[in-house]
């Protein structure tokens, strides 16, 4: 398996879907390798994990956010740095000698970044690829084209791989539409949750937002999003509905939590619409701060412009705040119990923060019913599908 970051090292949901989904494959004793392109200790028991260190290199180190730069701390002790694209080709490297020297049976490989790398195993080693589409060069780009490299490489995977699992039909769609591939040589495995230990108040008495719990018990609302702050995600708009929002319901707050290279764009829009004192920017936030964001919150808005699943509704759920989630979601097809919008309309996008956050029956009625619905969520139930898969690949008695 080959993926780009594994918690608590990683900068979004690709890591943690990837983590449930290996745990929930280690428990059908599917025999894991999972290769990153980082030294670090996930403190994970389940399946093997492999650090892609080229030669010469005793160790090397995330900088920042998985999608960021890496340093390189060589054997003789001296150090580099390295952009993603570079590194993209030294795992590529890195995966063609691990490949050159063992056998593997099944080749997975997660979104663009680890299909280059997956290329070249299937080439050493004769076995199927079977790659997992989580995101599309046009999703990161805000319904654009994007990178012109970064959609070659998704091109030619998608024609050369023998399997494709896509997050959502929405994703299904995508690849079909913008790189000529069949309909047949993709299937749907739609992310999912996992639930045990997690506790249904999110966190201790204390919540790590003391400004917001003070403004709380004077009668105010919050409305949190967490997520990167990239275009994708879809914030100018929900930056342009807060200030409709406030206009009519004034005791509102927005707590954005993430980071991004929109964050000056945001904050400048957020002071140029007149709403800077009622928009809290985190920057990213892990654990208990992460936890709290979702637990404070009278809703949770992912107004995303294209968003191939969406994690991050469910874990609001989770702490106890009802989600209202962009149409523009692979999370839309499976999650009933939330309110949807179209990205683009802010004015509906207003109209259905406004009615949440002012009326206490609708609150609680969404969430009572997200959360019971919640519970027929499982990593389970992906993980049989995918076993599926490797079973109809692999060769004959190589997967149980």
């Amino acid at each position: 398996m080959l993926g780009w970051e594994l918690p608590p090292h990683n900068s979004g949901g690709l890591g943690v879907a990837c983590y449930q989904l290996c745990k929930a494959l280690a428990k059908l004793e599917v025999d894991i390798e999972f290769v990153v392109p980082y030294e670090a200790n996930h403190g994970i028991d389940f399946m093997t994990i492999t650090a892609a260190n080229p030669q010469g290199v005793k160790s090397i180190i995330l900088s920042g956010i998985a999608y960021d730069s890496y340093k390189y701390i060589m054997a003789d002790g001296s150090e580099e740095w390295h952009g993603v694209f570079d590194q993209q080709s030294m795992y590529e490297a890195a995966v063609d000698r691990l490949t050159s020297a063992q056998s593997y049976d099944i080749i997975h490989a997660h979104d663009w970044l680890t299909f280059r790398a997956g290329l070249r195993a299937k080439e050493n080693l004769g076995c199927p690829l079977i790659l997992h589409v989580h995101s599309l060069e046009s999703d990161r780009a805000g319904g654009k084209h994007g990178n012109p490299l970064v959609h070659e490489i998704e091109d030619i995977a998608f024609h050369a791989a023998d399997k494709i699992i896509a997050v959502s039909n929405f994703t299904r769609r995508a690849i079909v539409d913008q790189y000529g591939i069949p309909d047949d040589k993709i299937d749907v495995i739609h992310n999912s949750i996992e639930l045990t230990g997690v506790n249904p108040l999110g966190v201790d008495s204390v919540n790590t937002y003391q400004y917001l719990s003070a403004l709380r018990r004077q009668g105010y609302k919050i409305v949190t999003n967490v997520g990167r702050l990239t275009i994708q995600k879809g914030l100018t708009n929900f930056l342009k509905a807060a200030r409709i929002v406030i206009d009519h319901a004034p005791k509102t707050m927005f707590l954005v939590v993430g980071s991004g290279e929109q964050y000056i764009e945001l904050l400048t829009l957020a002071a140029d619409l007149g709403i800077a004192k009622n928009v809290i920017f985190t920057d990213f936030q892990r654990g208990k701060p992460w936890r709290d964001a979702f637990s404070i919150a009278d809703l949770f808005v992912m107004p995303s412009v294209s968003e191939p699943f969406g994690l991050a509704p469910l874990e609001a759920i989770c702490y106890g705040a009802p989600a209202l989630i962009s149409k523009q979601s692979g999370v839309s097809e499976v999650l009933y119990n939330a309110l949807k919008v179209d990205f683009w309309d802010i004015n509906e996008m207003a109209n259905q923060i406004i009615a949440t956050v002012q009326n206490t029956p609708l609150h609680d009625e969404l969430i009572r019913n997200a959360s019971a619905e919640l519970n027929n969520f499982s990593w389970d139930g992906a993980a049989d599908k995918l076993l599926g898969l490797y079973q109809q690949y692999a060769p004959e008695g190589a997967v149980a």
